[in-house]
């Protein structure tokens, strides 16, 4: 897959795929009107502006329409991660974690995590 870069709103909708797919319309619409507060319309359009994207294939499913997600969730993560590196850290990991260290927002449970990925990332192994 070529590097897609999701809206917030595409983010949402994927989310919910991601979730349990496949999914009708009107099953995605009534979870993100109660998550995200969308009305009916703003789903359908965004829906719509996906799958012409090919982001989402649509389906038919009896009466209605069935989506399912064309983005796998690790890769799209993982490009969100390098984009967001790459704008505000400069790319630099250890300038982000850094900062967050100087500003005391990471917890002795999340340092302890990181060393645990960091130890497993050293040996090569899977984290």
């Amino acid at each position: 897959m070529e590097r897609v870069k999701l809206t917030s709103s595409e983010w949402n909708v994927l989310g919910c795929l991601w979730e349990q797919s496949p999914r009708t319309a009107m099953q995605i619409v009534s979870e993100l009107e109660r998550t995200v507060g969308w009305h009916r319309s703003t789903t359908i359009t965004i829906l719509h502006r996906m799958e012409a994207k090919g982001l989402l294939r649509c389906e038919q499913a009896g009466r209605g329409k069935a989506y399912v997600p064309l983005v796998d969730r690790e890769q799209a993560e993982v490009a969100e991660t390098r984009s967001f590196l790459d704008r505000v850290y400069r790319g630099s990991v250890g300038m982000m974690m850094s900062a967050m260290a100087q500003r005391q927002e990471l917890s002795g449970d999340e340092i302890a995590e990181l060393r645990a990925i960091l130890d497993q990332a050293e040996k090569g192994g899977p984290q």
